[in-house]
């Protein structure tokens, strides 16, 4: 309730700023101020430094286009889709399966779609770790997880979430494991002490639990994903695509596994306009260099990836700048808007 409290002030100053300051007088140009809210998570995770970054950013190289933009916590994904809709932020940084349900108005938004988010970019990918212990492991997919004592994340985490859809993917519910609700670090620690047989963890590469799994010999490994598998997961919400872990990136890890990731994708309102949206992404992919140096997840940061896995059509505006760069954009990113 406070952080909704400090939205909902922070949204009437901007209104009354703009009332009051009317234009900017940077440049001579009369351009009107126009204040962003950028919702990302918690101030302890990798939504928020990312968020802010970005606000940074485009304060510093917008001021004479009158655009400033500040990146603000919040609880999440979840509560961003409803600071989104009610005005009290004009971007949101989300994870893909989240983005997905809205969309659709299914899952957290069950009948209550939100069918005005629009996507501007994938961020960073949020790559999905499967670990078994290699008594258990079978075919080496996520299948394998059947019969087994299994970590799905914390309860109602984005973690959870994410596994369950991945199980309901390859035909699996809880019903087919013994789920257990444990964190990253206490899921390898039970599959050491043989308490657990697996459990998902997924993150940016590299994992830290997972670099520990590796590094004290736990005798286990991290299952892959089929093509077949990643489609039928797809089939369910469409915002998983293939992602291979290099060889090296764990202690003795000798070949790439191939998994795949879901994105940490910045969105918006398709109510802002096309070319202040415009504007937004083509300076925060011309100054990547800058976000590379806010946190090491933004490396990840390319234009050959900003459409990967991305849930809600693109934003006119964004859709613009990428059309622009070549890119081709798939078809369920096309925004009505641009047809």
């Amino acid at each position: 309730m406070k952080k909704r409290l400090f939205f909902v002030l922070t949204s009437v100053l901007v209104l009354l700023l703009a009332a009051c300051g009317g234009t900017s007088s940077s440049g001579g140009g009369g351009n009107k101020q126009q204040f962003l809210t950028i919702a990302t998570a918690s101030s302890g995770g990798t939504y928020y430094p990312i968020g802010v970054g970005m606000g940074n950013l485009w304060t510093q190289e917008l001021q004479d286009e009158g655009i400033k933009a500040t990146g603000q916590s919040s609880a999440g994904s979840v509560e961003n889709i409803d600071l989104l809709r009610n005005g009290e932020a004009q971007l949101a940084i989300f994870q893909g399966l989240i983005g997905a349900q809205a969309i659709s108005g299914s899952g957290n938004f069950e009948g209550n779609a939100y069918e005005d988010l629009r996507s501007i970019s994938m961020l960073w990918p949020n790559v999905e770790h499967f670990l078994l212990m290699n008594n258990k492991v079978k075919t080496g997919t996520i299948s394998d997880i059947d019969g087994t004592t299994f970590s799905v994340g914390p309860q109602a985490s984005g973690t959870e979430q994410s596994t369950l859809i991945m199980m309901e993917g390859v035909n699996l519910t809880k019903d087919n494991i013994k789920p257990e609700y444990l964190g990253y670090d206490d899921t390898v620690s039970a599959m050491r002490d043989g308490r657990l047989d697996g459990g998902s963890a997924p993150g940016g590469i590299p994992v830290a639990a997972i670099m520990d799994m590796y590094a004290s010999g736990v005798d286990a490994t991290v299952l892959e994903v089929s093509d077949e598998q990643l489609e039928d997961i797809n089939s369910i919400y469409n915002t998983w695509y293939r992602f291979a872990i290099p060889a090296g990136t764990y202690p003795g890890q000798e070949k790439e596994i191939k998994t795949i990731a879901q994105p940490n994708f910045l969105g918006v309102t398709k109510e802002l306009d096309e070319d202040t949206v415009y504007k937004l992404t083509k300076t925060l992919y011309e100054n990547l260099e800058f976000m590379y140096g806010v946190h090491d997840a933004a490396k990840d940061m390319t234009l050959e990836s900003a459409l990967d896995g991305l849930p809600a059509p693109l934003h006119v505006g964004a859709y613009k700048y990428f059309k622009e760069q070549g890119l081709e954009i798939p078809e369920n990113l096309i925004p009505e808007e641009a047809k």
